[in-house]
C-alpha cells in the first residue's frame, strides 16, 4: 500500500493536498463512508482517485455525463492509469469485454453512467470485482431539490448491495442543505463522514450588470478582460449571432451548443483549449468536464434558472486560484423573459401524457411493445406535425428522460445513404472522365459491398480519412454523383436520438412519476424567484448571497463584487445639474454622458428622458443630446 502523497506526487506532480482533500482521503483509506462538499475547481476527482490508487482492486465512479466520463478517463490514462468507460454506443460483446477487464485486467478506474449501473449484466459482473471503493459523482443528481436530478442516481445506493466491503464517497459542489439530506438518505449513508470546504470563490469577482445595451457593455467588458473567456447564452441561435458579433469586433469567438456534431464539437473546444479562440459563447452544454484553469471571464448573457446553475457556470473562472470575473448582464426585461422560457413553458401532467402518446405514435410503437434500438428524432419535425410548443416540448422530453421512460442523446448525427444505379460500364466510364474523383469513388466501391444493389449507409468521415480529402469534398463528390445520374445520394440530420426504455403503455407509464411532476414545477418556480432575488439585491454582498443560499454561514464580505465596490450614487436632482452643465458645454450621447457622470444608466436615462419631456433638451442628427435652442 503505497502513501496518498506518494501517489499524488507520482501521478499529479502536487507536493501536498488542497482544503480538506487529505482529511477526506484519509476518512475513506480507513474504510469511512464519505460526503465531500467542495467548490468547483476544489479537486474532488483527487479525493477518490488518490485512495482508489493507494491500495488494490478497482474503483467504480458513477458519473452523469458521457463528456465528464470521457474527460475523466482520459485524464488518468494520459498518466499511465488504467481506467474502463462504459458508455453509450458499445455492443453487448463489447460491454462483457470491458467488464471482464475489469475483473481480470488490474484496471484500477470503471466509469459508467447510473442509467448503465441498472442493467443486470452489470450489477452481476460488479459483484465478481475487487471492489475498493465507490464513488458517486455529482452527487447532488441523487436529489429532486437539484438543478440536475436524475431519478437513475437513486439507484445507486445498490452498490453497497454489490460491493458490502468497499467505502463509499459522494462527492458535490453545489448542494443546498435540502439536497445533502436527500444524498446521505437516498444513498443510505448512515454513519457518514461530512468534509465541507467553504464554497467562497474569493478571486472570483461576482457582478450584476443592469443595462439596456447589452452588446455594448459585452464589448466593453471582453475588451477589460482580453484573456480566455465564456459567454453563456440560452438559445443554439443566440450562440451563432452573439459570437458573430464578437468576430465582427475583433475578438477571436466561437460557439458551442449541443445541436453541433461531435467534429465541430471537438474542433472547437480543442482550439478554445489551445488558446486559438479567445471566447467561446456556448449554451450550458458546455463547461462541465472541461478542465481549464485559466478561464478569467464568465458572462452570463441571459438570466439562468437556478442559484445552482447560475454558481456551477460562474464557478468555471479562475479554477487556477487567480483572480477572475463572473458578470451577469440584465435589464427589466430579462425577468419576464426568463419566467416565458422558464416558467410557462413547464409542462404539466397531462402534457407529458399527451406528448409520450405522440412519441410513440411518431415512431409507430404499438400499445405493449419496447423497440430496443436508438432511434434519430428530428426535433422540429415533430413539433411541426403535432403543433407543439418547442420550449415545453423539449422539457417534456427531459421529464421522460428523467425518469427513465427514454434516454435522450443531444448528439448531431448525419445519416447518409449512397446506391449507384449506372451500369458497371457506366460507372467504369465515369471513371475514366473524372479523374479528380476517381480515388474516392474506387474507395467508396471498395469499402462498402452491396452499394451498387440497395441503398447503403456510408461514414462520410471514415471515407475522409481513407482518402485524404475533406469531409465537404466527399459530399460535393456524393451530391455530384447523384446530379449526374450515376448514384441516388441521400443526407438526412436530426440533433436528439431517442432510446425507448420501457415498453408503450400510454397512461400506466406516466402515472408512478405525475406527483413528481407537479414537485418538479414548484421546484421551478422556486429555484427562478432565488435567481431574481439575488439579481434584485442592492444591499447583500454577492459572495455572501451565495454561500448562505447554499447553507454556509457567514457575514464577511468580497470586497470585490458590485455591491461592496458601489459608489455612493449621486442625488436626481445634483446629476440633473451636472448633465446639464455637461450639454452647455457640447453635445453628447448617453454613453458619454454615463462615462463623464460615473453614475448608474437606469438614472441617467431617467433624467435625460425627463429633459426632454421638459423639452429643456433635444436630439441633434447625430442623436446627440443638446441644449434645446
Amino acid at each position: 500500500m503505497q502513501q496518498p502523497k506518494a501517489i499524488l506526487r507520482e501521478f499529479w506532480s502536487h507536493e501536498d493536498f488542497r482544503g480538506s482533500q487529505g482529511k477526506i482521503i484519509n476518512a475513506v483509506i480507513k474504510g469511512e463512508d464519505v460526503l465531500a462538499l467542495m467548490p468547483t475547481g476544489g479537486g474532488k476527482s483527487i479525493c477518490y482517485q488518490v485512495p482508489a490508487l493507494t491500495q488494490e482492486g478497482i474503483c467504480i465512479v458513477v458519473s452523469p455525463l458521457v463528456a465528464l466520463i470521457q474527460d475523466q478517463v482520459n485524464q488518468l490514462k494520459e498518466r499511465d492509469i488504467k481506467a474502463i468507460a462504459l458508455i453509450g454506443g458499445i455492443s453487448f460483446e463489447e460491454v462483457t469485454n470491458l467488464l471482464d477487464n475489469c475483473i481480470y485486467g488490474n484496471y484500477k478506474f470503471l466509469y459508467l453512467s447510473p442509467e448503465r449501473l441498472q442493467q443486470s449484466l452489470v450489477q452481476e459482473r460488479i459483484r465478481e470485482m475487487n471492489v475498493n471503493l465507490l464513488a458517486i459523482d455529482e452527487a447532488h443528481c441523487i436529489s429532486h431539490w437539484g438543478n440536475d436530478f436524475r431519478p437513475a442516481y437513486l439507484d445507486c445506493a445498490i452498490l453497497k448491495d454489490l460491493a458490502p466491503n468497499a467505502p463509499m464517497i459522494a462527492l458535490t459542489a453545489t448542494a443546498t442543505p435540502k439536497v445533502v439530506d436527500d444524498i446521505v438518505e437516498n444513498l443510505k449513508l448512515d454513519q457518514v463522514k461530512v468534509f465541507k470546504d467553504s464554497f467562497s470563490r474569493a478571486n472570483i469577482i461576482f457582478k450584476i450588470k443592469k443595462t439596456e445595451d447589452k452588446l455594448y457593455h459585452l464589448k466593453k467588458i471582453i475588451q477589460d478582460n482580453p484573456e480566455s473567456g465564456i459567454v453563456y447564452v440560452r438559445s443554439r441561435k443566440m450562440t451563432i449571432s452573439i459570437a458573430d458579433f464578437l468576430n465582427k469586433n475583433g475578438f477571436k469567438a466561437s460557439f458551442f451548443h449541443g445541436g453541433i456534431s461531435k467534429n465541430d464539437k471537438k474542433e472547437k473546444l480543442d482550439s478554445w483549449l489551445a488558446q486559438k479562440t479567445n471566447i467561446m459563447v456556448a449554451t450550458n452544454a458546455f463547461g462541465m468536464g472541461v478542465d481549464k484553469p485559466n478561464v478569467r471571464l464568465v458572462v452570463h448573457y441571459q438570466i439562468p434558472d437556478s442559484l445552482e446553475s447560475y454558481f456551477q457556470e460562474a464557478g468555471r473562472a479562475g479554477r487556477d486560484g487567480k483572480t477572475s470575473t463572473a458578470v451577469l448582464l440584465t435589464n427589466n426585461e430579462d425577468k419576464e423573459r426568463a419566467k416565458q422560457q422558464f416558467l410557462s413553458t413547464l409542462p404539466d401532467v397531462s402534457f407529458i401524457k399527451k406528448l409520450y402518446v405522440q412519441l410513440n405514435n411518431y415512431f409507430q410503437i404499438p400499445y405493449g411493445e419496447l423497440v430496443q434500438e436508438t432511434l434519430e428524432f428530428e426535433f422540429n419535425a415533430f413539433c411541426k406535425r403535432y403543433a407543439l410548443n418547442p420550449n415545453m416540448t423539449y422539457h417534456g422530453l427531459r421529464i421522460l428522460d428523467q425518469n427513465s421512460v427514454i434516454s435522450l442523446s443531444e448528439n448531431y448525427n448525419e445519416k447518409t445513404t449512397l446506391k449507384f444505379v449506372a451500369s458497371k460500364t457506366g460507372i467504369f466510364e465515369y471513371l475514366r472522365k473524372q479523374h479528380n474523383s476517381a480515388a474516392i469513388i474506387q474507395t467508396i466501391l471498395r469499402t462498402y459491398g452491396g452499394i451498387t444493389d440497395h441503398d447503403t449507409k456510408i461514414n462520410i468521415l471514415l471515407l475522409s480519412k481513407k482518402t485524404g480529402e475533406s469531409e465537404k469534398r466527399v459530399k460535393q463528390l456524393l451530391m455530384r454523383l447523384h446530379d449526374d445520374g450515376i448514384a441516388t445520394y441521400k443526407s438526412s440530420s436530426s440533433d436528439i436520438e431517442i432510446t425507448f426504455l420501457v415498453p408503450r403503455e400510454d397512461d400506466r407509464t406516466i402515472n408512478p412519476f405525475a406527483k413528481k411532476i407537479k414537485d418538479f414545477n414548484k421546484i421551478k418556480h422556486t429555484n427562478l424567484k432565488s435567481m431574481v432575488d439575488y439579481i434584485d439585491s442592492t444591499t447583500t454582498c454577492r459572495s455572501v448571497f451565495l454561500l448562505n443560499y447554499f447553507g454556509e454561514s457567514t457575514k464577511d464580505k468580497c470586497g470585490t463584487c458590485d455591491i461592496c465596490t458601489a459608489k455612493n450614487i449621486v442625488e436626481p436632482d445634483t446629476l440633473e445639474n451636472k448633465i446639464i452643465s455637461l450639454l452647455k458645454k457640447s453635445p453628447l450621447t448617453s454613453r458619454q454622458l454615463m462615462l463623464l457622470t460615473h453614475d448608474d444608466e437606469k438614472i441617467v436615462l431617467e433624467i435625460l428622458q425627463r429633459l426632454l419631456e421638459d423639452q429643456i433638451i433635444q436630439l441633434n442628427q447625430k442623436n446627440e443630446y443638446k441644449i434645446k435652442e
